[in-house]
């Protein structure tokens, strides 16, 4: 991985304090100020949800989430979500920030927060968030950054302990091995109903529908590893430790009082308080302890982990001899070796690898290979067999994975059958293979990473069955497709699908109608396009209907008046929907409408090079405001104020700076026009009887209560009693003026046909315009422009 210098011009900040600060909502708001900006969190879980908060503000295509596992990038990515080790390093952005900085005197993973502290930078802005601990090596190690203190937004209460009868609801049980995690969970559905479990080792599929299950208040309890404790937002108000030791993948040793207060600080949410304790029989923790937790009050972090990152890849022995170097630095202190020197080590030993190990670029490949994750847990003798395998084929004469052997090693994780336990075991073992998938190493790379990530969707599927089965008492009826013969008159009352023609020859080819359960959670990863929508602003699930006649597509919902223009809100239509299910759709839709407005908008918000001037970035935000389209007499900011570059800028984006309108000229495409419909109406709610299909219409009579702003949302001018699609007014108002440039003269015969309009609706347009028809019938520019009538 190619890392960026660290930028002299680059504006440290170190956000440090407690749990619930807003630190993370914090750097999302500030990364959002500028252009482009990434994100390193330390959980993929983390990493998946900040990812899908963003794409419900911006839409799926200006953000990008990157993981070891997972890869989803949009058509124009301005913003990436990414867990820490896999930050692409070599994207230049304006605003960089990495979460959990304390993880940088972690035992194994440390070194590369250590590494991310020390070298990565944004252009404009670097942000590390973390603990107070944190402070005194920040200090030493970043004598420029500005350090800011976070105070805690809501009280942290000490408890004593609890029995699972005295649990208040929206509580959390923590354990820190899974077999315990199971079996509170099966006492807390007998005792109480039900509860979700989160595990880290869960996929963020799995993971979010069972976190989807407890904030729709389907179930009030939650029982979780500590994989909460990484900033995970979700409604708690009681943390219970039912244990206080854990197995940190070499020893099982007591949680410090920092790891501790990292879990009992998901208590409270924002500005409500919360509450920790213990779970009987475990003792109440001690008061001092106690004390500690609730005043976030904890040791300093004295050094950092730390491994060379300056590495000699051009033998193997001197890559194992710069690994081994130490640090000049006194805080810096170099790791035992983690997983991938262990590995390499190991194969270093191996005469065939040796034999192969020879030039830089294999000693490279073979560092790669090495740096695969041990996701499995294997012993190190077992993945580093893996390891092996994987090299052995780069260096091999075909210097590709065989597919054969890919196949062979996914075909036995594509058995759905089995209990919870071997079923998160396959999870784990594909996260292995979705890792491979990513890498360039393979033949067909979107096969493969689609074969992977189909298998972990409906492993995914099947584990949250088993789980909301065994831990919740009372289960929903799944509501399944009829399968009729032929074509279906009409939906039934509780059937949100219409699955009629291709839809329902897929299902027949796939041999099984899916339960709505599989059609939502497929539903829920469908690109943008499997998504259509009408000019009322139906939504609809279409699998490739024309544009407007969604026919045999299932109606999900409708567009609604949000906190904006440009942020819709959903009103979903679909029956037959648990609380959690609806939450999720609810969530996808959001998406899907910021994607459409992002979609309207296309180029007008790429930042442009040279940065827009005040002036231009003022047009620009007020062009996007009223979605690519507005009178030049409404915008606030004078184009004579714009500079040359702005305008060139403005030209390169495809607008047109008119005398009568500033416009996105493919903001009035087709398309855009049934969106531009679509969210106006949402907004501003109008009767349209009697009128023209608007998207297809280039000029009418504007009834009164039609204001000047709410046609520029369709995309129409007002010139007098009549609205003309902004495009055509402003070839109209060229075409005038140049015959105006000769004198007097005759209205040219192509305006009629332009306007689709009569002679007496051009003749009003035109006058609307500033022309004047004299006694000789010819046309003159009238000294004062004719006011528009009132629209009162």
């Amino acid at each position: 991985m190619l890392e960026q210098a660290p930028s002299p011009h680059s504006r440290l900040v170190a956000l440090l304090g407690p749990t619930n600060t807003g630190k993370t909502h914090r750097a999302v708001q500030r990364m959002l100020e500028h252009p482009t900006g990434m994100l390193g969190l330390p959980l993929r879980l983390l990493a998946r949800e900040v990812y899908d908060r963003l794409t419900r503000e911006l839409g799926e295509q200006q953000v990008a989430l990157i993981t070891g596992e997972e890869k989803r990038t949009g058509r124009h990515p301005r913003y990436w979500v990414c867990t820490v080790e896999a930050m692409p390093m070599s994207q230049e952005v304006d605003f960089l920030a990495v979460d959990e900085i304390q993880l940088a005197a972690h035992p194994r993973r440390g070194h590369v927060f250590t590494d991310r502290l020390l070298h990565a930078r944004g252009r404009s802005e670097t942000w590390f968030l973390g603990a107070d601990t944190m402070r005194p090596l920040i200090a030493a190690l970043l004598p420029t950054a500005v350090i800011e203190t976070r105070p805690r937004l809501s009280v942290l209460e000490a408890r004593g302990q609890s029995s699972l009868g005295s649990l208040p609801a929206r509580s959390a049980v923590v354990a820190f091995n899974v077999p315990e995690v199971y079996r509170l969970a099966e006492r807390v559905r007998q005792r109480r109903g039900g509860a979700a479990v989160v595990l880290g080792a869960f996929s963020p599929r799995a993971r979010n529908a069972q976190v989807a299950l407890y904030e729709s208040r389907e179930v009030d309890y939650l029982v979780a590893t500590d994989a909460i404790g990484m900033g995970l937002n979700l409604g708690i108000r009681h943390v219970a430790f039912a244990s206080v030791r854990k197995f940190d993948g070499r020893d099982e040793r007591p949680l410090s009082a920092a790891e501790l207060a990292q879990v009992a600080g998901r208590a409270g949410r924002h500005l409500e308080n919360g509450s920790f304790g213990t779970l009987a029989p475990l003792p109440a923790l001690p008061a001092g302890l106690r004390q500690n937790i609730a005043e976030h009050r904890f040791e300093a972090v004295r050094y950092l982990s730390w491994r060379n990152s300056d590495l000699d890849l051009q033998t193997l022995p001197g890559l194992l001899e710069s690994l081994q170097a130490g640090s000049r630095r006194p805080l810096l202190r170099r790791l035992p070796p983690a997983s991938d020197q262990e590995a390499l080590e190991r194969l270093a030993e191996d005469a065939e690898v040796r034999q192969r190990a020879r030039g830089s670029g294999n000693v490279e490949l073979l560092w790669q290979a090495c740096q695969i994750p041990n996701y499995r847990r294997w012993l190190p003798e077992l993945h580093a067999d893996l390891v092996k395998q994987v090299f052995t084929q780069l260096t091999g004469p075909l210097g590709k994975l065989s597919s054969d052997w890919l196949d062979a090693s996914l075909r036995p994780l594509s058995d759905l059958h089995g209990d919870i336990d071997a079923l998160t075991a396959r999870i784990g073992s594909l996260r292995t293979w979705s890792y491979l998938a990513q890498q360039p190493w393979t033949d067909d790379v979107q096969h493969w990473v689609g074969q992977t990530r189909e298998l972990e969707d409906r492993l995914s599927d099947a584990l949250h069955e088993r789980l909301v089965d065994r831990f919740v008492a009372r289960r929903r009826q799944l509501v399944q497709l009829p399968a009729p013969e032929g074509r279906e008159a009409a939906p039934s009352a509780g059937n949100p699908f219409r699955a009629l023609g291709s839809l329902r020859e897929q299902l027949r080819e796939a041999e099984a109608f899916p339960t709505l359960e599989r059609w939502l959670e497929e539903l829920l990863e469908a690109p943008h396009e499997r998504f259509e929508f009408d000019e009322a602003g139906n939504v609809f699930d279409g699998r490739g209907p024309e544009l407007g006649r969604p026919g045999d597509a299932a109606r999900l919902g409708k567009l609604v008046r949000g906190a904006s223009l440009l942020r819709p809100e959903i009103k979903l239509s679909v029956e037959g929907l648990s609380p959690s299910q609806q939450l999720r759709l609810s969530r996808r839709l959001l998406a899907w409408s910021r994607d459409l407005v992002s979609e309207l908008l296309g180029s007008l918000r790429a930042p442009p090079n040279p940065p827009w001037s005040p002036a231009g970035r003022g047009l620009c935000y007020e062009l996007e405001q009223h979605l690519g389209a507005l009178p030049a007499k409404e915008a606030l900011v004078g184009q004579a104020q714009l500079t040359d570059s702005d305008r060139h800028a403005f030209a390169a984006r495809g607008v047109r700076l008119g005398k009568e309108a500033v416009f996105l000229v493919e903001s009035l495409a087709p398309r855009q026009r049934w969106a531009r419909q679509a969210l106006a109406r949402a907004f501003e709610p109008r009767d349209l009887g009697g009128l023209p299909a608007l998207q297809e219409a280039v000029c009418f009579v504007a009834p009164a209560s039609f204001s000047e702003q709410w046609l520029s949302w369709l995309g129409f001018l007002l010139l007098g009693q009549h609205a003309v699609r902004i495009d055509v007014a402003d070839r109209v108002s060229r075409r005038l003026r140049r015959c105006a440039r000769g004198g007097a003269f005759e209205l040219p015969s192509e305006l009629g046909r332009w306007l689709q309009a009569d002679e007496r609706a051009v003749t009003a347009i035109v006058r609307a315009l500033g022309y004047k028809r004299g006694t000789d019938q010819r046309y003159r520019r009238a000294r004062r422009r004719r006011k528009p009538q009132s629209r009162e």
